[in-house]
């Protein structure tokens, strides 16, 4: 059975902050990646593109966790929550606003073997 846990976290960010937001992001990768059950995590921009033309917000990282008890111990690092703190709760943060999301590859019926 499956335990990661992909996450998904988009970001608006206000305006004239798009550079600074996306290096403040950047900034949080390398003690992610020291993380033991950090599989991937990697801030990206969005891109104009004819073939794939949908919206979304123009920042988004993706994280994928071994399991969820590793990604909840991320989540609540100090380097972390001082992050939403400054750019999503503070008035003169970076954020307008964002989006984090949590996902599973498992069906919902998936009929995984007993441990």
């Amino acid at each position: 059975m499956s335990q990661k846990i992909y996450c998904t976290a988009s970001f608006k960010p206000k305006t004239g902050k798009e550079d600074a937001l996306f290096r403040a992001l950047q900034a949080l990768e390398p003690n992610a990646h020291r993380e033991d059950a950090c599989l991937m995590y990697t801030v990206t921009r969005h891109i104009d593109n004819p073939f794939a033309q949908g919206n979304s917000y123009p920042i988004v990282f993706h994280e994928i966790w071994a399991n969820r008890p590793a990604f909840e111990a991320h989540c609540q690092r100090r380097e972390i929550r001082e992050f939403f703190a400054a750019h999503l709760e503070n008035p003169n943060g970076y954020i307008e606003d964002a989006n984090v999301c949590v996902y599973t590859d498992e069906p919902v019926d998936y009929d995984a073997p007993a441990l």
